[in-house]
Parts: structure tokens; sequence; C-alpha cells
């Protein structure tokens, strides 16, 4: 059964790879980044796009979507992007993660007002009713919320900040200023028996007679 986790006003730090031979598709950083949308707006003095009207955004297994997005490229040929969502909605984002051969595929995706996709470094910040989840196959197994949320797609860290004071200009934070996370147990490995706990006394066995055995 999965643990409700409150805590209080923190910017928590979080390993989200809790199976430790899963990790985010490092090769979506080198991937060509595809758009579709209903508008654009070039400036090549710049070096910006502005995409807007149902905007998908696809970069390897990363996908983002939005009403607007925003493409940035800097002088070293680094893409960033930053999706904003329609008033009262929230943008998309979802990643694959490599996992072994044989093993459950598993997915990351998160949702907020706006979303930056820095990549350089390969980091995804989920702002204002950030949410962030984890899918082994098509089952949730962990999800945390906050008013902002840093993912790191090569470590597979993320820290989330509660923010009970918005800052000016934006939607409130997270109700009560709260970063709120639920965290399903690992599955312990296969052929791997759990260790008991010390001090613990040994489970009661049924015996065939009172007498015991001749």
């Amino acid at each position: 059964m999965r643990n409700r986790l409150p805590t209080l006003i923190v910017l928590g730090a979080l390993a989200l790879a809790l199976l430790p031979a899963a990790h985010a598709e490092k090769a979506d950083r080198n991937k060509p980044m595809n758009i579709e949308a209903d508008a654009l707006r070039h400036d090549e003095l710049k070096q910006t796009s502005v995409f807007t009207g149902r905007v998908v955004m696809t970069k390897g297994t990363i996908v983002l979507r939005g009403a607007q997005l925003e493409v940035r490229q800097d002088a070293d040929g680094y893409q960033h992007g930053v999706v904003t969502a329609e008033p009262g909605k929230r943008a998309f984002f979802r990643q694959k993660r490599d996992t072994p051969p044989g093993a459950p595929h598993e997915f990351v995706e998160g949702e907020g007002e706006v979303i930056e996709y820095d990549g350089r470094t390969d980091i995804v910040k989920l702002i204002r009713r950030a949410e962030l989840r984890r899918y082994r196959e098509a089952q949730l197994t962990d999800e945390v919320e906050g008013a902002i949320i840093v993912y790191n797609n090569i470590t597979d860290v993320f820290t989330v900040d509660g923010q009970k004071t918005a800052p000016a200009g934006t939607a409130a934070g997270t109700p009560g200023g709260r970063v709120r996370a639920v965290l399903a147990p690992k599955e312990p490995a296969s052929g791997t028996v759990a260790a008991p706990v010390r001090g613990e006394p040994p489970a009661l066995r049924t015996s065939p007679s009172l007498g015991g055995a001749k």
C-alpha cells in the first residue's frame, strides 16, 4: 500500500530512480526537435521560434504539449524550449526511461502551467500546479506535487518546492504550500528474499502433532 508523505515547505531532493537499473533515455538530447503547431513566427536574428496553437514537440522519446512553445537556440547549437498552457490548463511532458532488456518499460510524465526544457543541461522544469509521475508499463508507481518541480533527465534526480507564497504576478502554488508525494515500495530483485528485521521473533508454524515426530 502506498504511503502519503506530506512534508513542510521545503526544497527536497529525491532520487526518482528507485530502481537503480532504470535511467532516462540518454540519446534523447542528441535527437532532432520535431514540432507541430497551428502557426509559427521565426526570428532569424534572435534565433528564436514561437509556435502557437495545439503545439506538440517530440525529441526522441521526449514529448511536450501545450498552447505555445518558444524555442531558442544558443551559440553552441543547444535548443531550449518554454511551453505555456492555455489559461486554466497545464502543459504536458513525457519521456521514456532506459530499462534493462526484458524489464518492464518505464515512463516519466509531468504537468505544469509552464514547462521549461534546457537542451544543454537536459533539465525539465515544471512551474505552477506542478505534478510529476512515474509509470511502470501502465501502472502508476510514484507521484509528487508542488509549485515547482525540477527534473534532471541525466541524473534522474528531481527537486520539489512547495512555495507557500507564490511569486508576484503568478498563480498560487500548491494548496497549503506543502509538497505531496506518493511513493510505491521497491519490488525485491528476482530470486532474493527480504532479510528479517533485527529483533523480530521467528514466525510461528503449525505442527502435525503435539508430541512431535518419532
